[in-house]
């Protein structure tokens, strides 16, 4: 299929990508659009909507991310094998899923949690109340594009103190997640880059940057992370990587290796590292290493976070800081591009991190998770003679990698028959190792101290 034939309406309140999004999704659920069948590029699929290219490239991440199509590297975008939901109504779907969703596990070992229970919601009340009680007009008018100035500057001092950021308010934007600014990044940069990624990696930010078009290469690791060799030998000129915890693997990249990727960068122009700190406020042992950026002297590093971890999914704060070069580009061509983030919101979270409630939360969050990492480590002692720990330094996830020849499918159904949910290193593969040895990621933020000790004395005895 080279074109998808739409009304779109634009002066509707539904934004045209989710319009484009509704419209392929029924055409999928229907069979109109058949099981294997090649959809338009975003690029093809933009020029005949007369739309932008973000739009279609929004529409096509919402997609991918319910299932509806699949992405191929050097091929493009498929419909996907979804046969049982021709005949549901979305909202019968919804509906079914959620019926089941609950009654699946009993227990969910996922690395993406957070614990909130232990969300202020005092302070936020608080907080919430006493902006609000100022009344001022100013509050409910479009904001700078980039966020506001008082924002920006809060995030500024918290990341020199806390990660050893060196930034200025200027050099920093926020949007509503990472996923936004990964896309405003790709117009700044342009999309004739390509980017490499640490295989295993960040499965989100490697679909978006292929479904933004860019070429994308695996780079493998040692245990230092990124192998700036391997990387060396691709064409790539962009490196994508989690230094402070590498995802999924929990490494830290120690300086040697972090000063050799930023040779690497500086060897040649038009070459930049995204460093990604998705959770560097949860360590458990030494003291955090200073952000990559902090030591970069040649404009090189793109440094990318997010309140997403440490205070609620829900708090759509991201923030990148760009390197100058960058920032002249963005403010040359894309400052047009207004804040995803309300005003309310920023000065919310502003106040939260001038006040010292984020500092406190943090320390609080801090002594929760290690309880339960120490909880998790301990339960895990009688597996020891199968399975090897890593990863526990730091985060909120640790890896078992085991020796027993189980197979990483094997140990997750037998989890599953016991209404566990553990989650398999290889889902985090770009390119398949046979050599890999079968790993089980277990995140710990979203149970308690006795579910850990009751769901792992459940594994203990069907894994060994």
């Amino acid at each position: 299929m080279y074109e998808l034939t739409m009304n779109l309406k634009t002066g509707s309140r539904t934004p045209l990508y989710e319009q484009i999004y509704d419209f392929i999704k029924k055409d999928i659920q229907s069979g109109r659009i058949a099981c294997g069948e090649k959809l338009p590029s975003t690029r093809a699929l933009a020029k005949h909507l007369e739309v932008s290219r973000s739009t279609a490239a929004l529409a096509y991440e919402q997609l991918l991310s319910e299932g509806f199509i699949e992405s191929e590297p050097c091929r493009g975008f498929f419909a996907a094998q979804i046969e049982e939901l021709y005949h549901l109504e979305p909202a019968q779907a919804v509906e079914a899923k959620e019926k089941t969703a609950g009654k699946k596990y009993k227990y969910d070992f996922t690395p993406n949690g957070v614990d909130l229970s232990s969300f202020p919601y005092n302070v936020w009340r608080k907080l919430s109340k006493d902006i609000l009680m100022d009344d001022k007009t100013e509050l409910f008018r479009s904001g700078d594009s980039q966020g506001e100035y008082g924002f920006r500057r809060a995030v500024c001092s918290y990341l020199y103190q806390a990660r050893g950021v060196n930034c200025t308010p200027g050099q920093v934007i926020i949007g509503a997640g990472s996923d936004y600014l990964f896309m405003l990044l790709s117009m700044v940069l342009g999309t004739h880059h390509r980017i490499a990624f640490e295989d295993p990696t960040y499965k989100q930010a490697y679909r978006l940057a292929e479904s933004l078009s860019y070429k994308t290469v695996p780079v493998s690791m040692d245990k230092s992370g990124m192998e700036v060799k391997r990387l060396a030998e691709t064409d790539a000129d962009i490196a994508y990587v989690t230094p402070s915890h590498q995802y999924p693997t929990g490494i830290v990249m120690p300086m040697k290796r972090r000063l050799e990727l930023l040779k690497w960068a500086a060897e040649r122009e038009g070459r930049y590292i995204v460093e990604d700190d998705y959770d560097s406020e949860f360590r458990y042992k030494g003291k955090p290493i200073p952000a990559l950026q902090g030591y970069d002297r040649n404009e090189k590093v793109v440094y990318l976070g997010t309140f997403s971890k440490s205070i609620a999914p829900a708090i759509r704060l991201s923030y990148m800081v760009l390197p100058k070069p960058l920032l002249c580009v963005y403010q040359e061509r894309h400052r047009f591009v207004n804040s995803t983030v309300s005003k309310v919101d920023q000065l919310i979270v502003q106040r939260f991190l001038e006040e010292g409630y984020y500092e406190r939360h943090l320390n609080k969050m801090r002594a929760l998770y290690k309880n339960r990492h120490d909880t998790l480590i301990d339960a895990l002692r009688p597996l020891s003679t199968i399975c090897r720990i890593s990863g526990e330094h730091a985060g909120v996830h640790l890896l078992l990698t085991f020796e027993n020849g189980s197979t990483e499918s094997e140990l997750i159904f037998k989890a599953k028959e016991k209404k566990i949910k553990v989650y398999g290193l290889s889902d985090y593969r770009i390119c398949a190792d046979a050599a890999d040895r079968p790993t089980i990621l277990l995140g710990y933020a979203n149970l308690s101290e006795k579910q850990i000790k009751d769901a792992v004395c459940i594994l203990g005895e069907c894994w060994r």
